[in-house]
């Protein structure tokens, strides 16, 4: 099973300039728990609210006078349009994340979370259950 389906087109941005503060803002109004930074050469990667809590408020630093830049990790995990469920479920245990940036080549598409994986498994679970009961009632 692959990831296209499931791949959030429409996401939230920010500049790395901005400030945190900007930054958790935009994603409270949303109400979304993840946002995508980016530079002058495209994204530079995703700040999330994990990310808040351990590089800018365990360090005591101020959001209001913290770039959003300053505090992102620029590691980028990609993965392409058309890959497994599970080779993401991977690479999201491997690295400690729950999003994956989505590119096709050098352009960026999205971004896929382990809720939008989890989602897939569910359906694919659901088609199975209901194709063998298909089955057993022929």
């Amino acid at each position: 099973m692959i990831i296209t389906s499931q791949i959030q087109h429409n996401v939230a941005s920010i500049d790395e300039s901005a400030s945190v503060l900007e930054a958790v803002k935009y994603m409270s109004e949303r109400y979304i728990g993840s946002i995508v930074i980016t530079g002058a050469y495209g994204v530079k990667g995703i700040f999330t609210e994990r990310d808040l809590m351990i590089q800018v408020i365990s360090k005591g630093l101020d959001p209001a006078l913290t770039s959003v830049g300053t505090v992102t990790d620029e590691s980028l995990v990609k993965v392409k349009p058309d890959e497994s469920v599970l080779h993401c479920l991977a690479l999201m245990k491997a690295n400690h994340c729950r999003h994956l940036i989505v590119f096709d080549g050098d352009h960026f598409v999205g971004v896929v979370s382990i809720r939008d994986m989890v989602a897939l498994m569910l359906d694919e679970k659901e088609a199975m259950i209901t194709r063998l009961q298909e089955y057993i009632g022929t």
